[in-house]
């Protein structure tokens, strides 16, 4: 049983609409065009939204979709059917006043088209009762049936028989092996050589080796072999005796060798409350060039760029007429494109993003959804099939990497402190991608532009974690000292050591920071593998119990597929392990090493594609101004390149 059918435009007008329930089909087909149409994900024909399942079919000839819905629990076979029947009986029917391509005339039509659905949905719903319905193998037929009972037996002797039969074969291939001994000749010959064992006359007449000749060569094969081994034998004990007499000289200590661990210690004891004290290092190389106050976009052109320019310039002149030849050639002409004629198109742009890094199953869904989009669509009359499909496929990306939501934390932070509150800030992702580092990006940006930070560290599992932060500190405090804010300082750390709770320390920061009057709290976690289900379980408690205002997934530039398994399965352990009815996921994505990739941009849409969540910072580079805001437009010019 069908909840809804209906037929809309692309500018919104619904022309007819069956109901089979009391339900509005408002909300869901809302939804689908937020979800799925805007965000060009058309790469699947179905949408789950709540209890209901969504199919639809887009007419890209007379821009109109097709949309049907029905509980997701159903099973319903003749659904697809269904929906080709009343795109075409819909499309041959309304032809002329669908063709006048005005809102006026469309609304103003009368589209009376209920008796031609009930007939197509009772014609679908018996087509598919008319299958016969698959009935269980039984045993006759199988082919067990067919072998006699004595072939299935078994007995004890048969597997050592074989494995003899198996020894002699193996035996009988082997080649025939010489014992040498001196000068004189073969001692002992372990089996006698396939041309004696046949009779056969053995000699140069026969175009074989005699029986001395054979030895002869084998003699000197295996004299050339040893005799090599025992020249760098020789070799390797000359090169030795001189490592022998040069020692390595022992390491001489400060202080006479002392290994008081007093001495050896460099760190301090801090307590939290006191700030930490100033660097004796050169601040500018620690901070960097640029404005920290103000995140530039992302420039992904490369110094290649200009040197293939430059190439490109001569060549052009010299195939001019080559090359108007071929852009004739690609003319479409005034025709709708097909599958048959994108699919050349598409498969060289599938492989293209692979290449740029792009997850593999998410470049067949892309160029699924372009393909979706564009068939049946009217070319103009001097544009190309592959112009076509790029620019559309251009388009596609840019609108992935500008998701629904956009992440804005100067005004958010804005926002709590209006409501005297601070702003809290919680990073997750796995081993080694850059959290500590970015986090203190981050702060010193916040710092940049007149806001407090307090950097809680709630990663107590890996060694010199603490330290690391604690380092980060110090510089930004000699960045930002308190005598530049009026004695308020500006930028502090919350430690409580290793091995404790994380999400007590977190929550603990949070109320220090409400006392002391800090803007915002930066959570440092521990980095976990999406599969170690203990620590993901400690970060959805840390998430659950806090409820901060973001959580930021941070991620490296440069994997491909894994950054795909690592977002929805970070998702979905923190929809398990969370104890709340609407479990928090993730709200947004820093993008670590960004520098160390050149043109190869995949992971950032991958990233976005899989979450629909934006790519708030960048990261590109050691320093602290190294941080960029995502340019989609440069991105998506950089993953086109060829």
């Amino acid at each position: 049983m069908l909840d809804f059918f209906t037929i809309f435009s692309k500018g919104g007008l619904v022309l007819w609409c069956f109901q089979g329930v009391s339900d509005s089909c408002t909300g869901p087909v809302n939804a689908l065009i937020r979800s799925v149409l805007l965000q060009e994900r058309g790469g699947n024909n179905a949408f789950t939204h709540e209890a209901l399942t969504l199919k639809y079919k887009l007419d890209n000839q007379f821009e109109l979709v097709f949309v049907v819905g029905f509980q997701k629990i159903l099973t319903l076979t003749y659904v697809d059917k269904l929906i080709d029947d009343v795109h075409r009986l819909f499309r041959d029917k309304y032809r002329t006043e669908i063709q006048q391509q005005s809102a006026l005339s469309l609304l103003n039509g009368t589209f009376d088209f209920q008796n031609d659905f009930l007939r197509l949905l009772r014609e679908a719903e018996e087509s598919s009762k008319i299958r016969a319905p698959t009935t269980m193998k039984k045993f006759e037929d199988s082919e067990k049936a067919k072998k006699p009972v004595r072939s299935m037996i078994e007995t004890r002797g048969e597997k050592t028989k074989e494995k003899a039969k198996n020894n002699k074969k193996k035996g009988a291939k082997k080649e025939v092996r010489f014992l040498l001994t001196g000068s004189d000749g073969p001692l002992a010959t372990s089996k006698t050589a396939p041309a004696e064992k046949s009779g056969l006359p053995v000699g140069p007449e026969n175009g074989e080796l005699s029986k001395e000749e054979l030895i002869r060569r084998k003699r000197e094969e295996f004299i050339q072999k040893h005799g090599k081994g025992l020249d760098r034998a020789s070799k390797s004990t000359k090169s030795d005796i001189p490592k022998e007499k040069g020692k390595k000289a022992p390491r001489v200590w400060e202080l006479g060798g002392c290994a008081n661990k007093e001495v050896l210690d460099y760190s301090t004891p801090t307590t939290n409350g006191t700030p930490e004290a100033a660097l004796s290092e050169d601040i500018n190389l620690i901070r960097g060039t640029g404005p920290g106050g103000q995140l530039q976009d992302l420039d992904c052109s490369s110094s290649d760029d200009e040197g293939a320019t430059q190439n490109t310039k001569p060549s052009a002149t010299k195939g001019t007429l080559g090359g108007m030849f071929g852009m004739l050639k690609g003319l479409v002409g005034s025709k709708s494109l097909s599958r048959e004629d994108m699919e050349s198109v598409l498969d060289k742009m599938r492989d293209h993003l692979i290449a740029k890094n792009v997850a593999a199953d998410i470049a067949v869904q892309l160029c699924e959804s372009v393909a979706n989009k564009l068939e049946g669509k009217v070319m103009g009359t001097f544009s190309t099939v592959t112009s076509t499909v790029k620019q559309a496929l251009q388009e596609s990306l840019v609108q992935i990497l500008q998701p629904q939501r956009r992440v804005d934390m100067l005004r958010d932070i804005m926002d709590a402190q209006r409501r005297q509150r601070p702003y809290v800030v919680t990073f997750c992702g796995v081993n080694g991608v850059g959290k500590s580092t970015n986090l203190a990006k981050i702060s010193f940006w916040l710092l940049e532009n007149g806001f407090s930070v307090l950097i809680a560290a709630c990663d107590t599992f890996r060694a010199g974690a603490v330290e690391q932060l604690r380092t980060h500190t110090r510089r930004l405090t000699a960045l930002h000292p308190p005598e530049k804010h009026g004695g308020r300082t500006m930028v502090q750390l919350f430690e409580k050591g290793y091995g404790k709770d994380a999400a007590g320390i977190a929550m603990e920061a949070i109320a220090f920071a409400r006392n002391q009057g800090f803007d915002v709290v930066l959570v440092d976690t521990a980095g976990r593998m999406q599969d170690n289900a203990p620590l993901m379980t400690a970060l959805a408690k840390l998430i659950t119990v806090n409820t901060p205002d973001l959580v930021l997934f941070v991620g490296e530039a440069l994997v491909g597929n894994e950054a795909v398994d690592q977002l929805v399965k970070f998702n979905r352990a923190l929809a398990d392990h969370s104890m709340a009815q609407t479990p928090r996921l993730i709200d947004g994505i820093v993008l670590t090493k960004f520098d160390t990739i050149d043109d190869k941009v995949g992971a950032a849409i991958s990233m976005t594609y899989i979450t629909s969540k934006p790519i708030v910072f960048v990261g590109t580079g050691q320093t602290y101004c190294d941080l960029r805001s995502l340019n989609a437009k440069a991105v998506v010019a950089a993953l086109m390149k060829a």
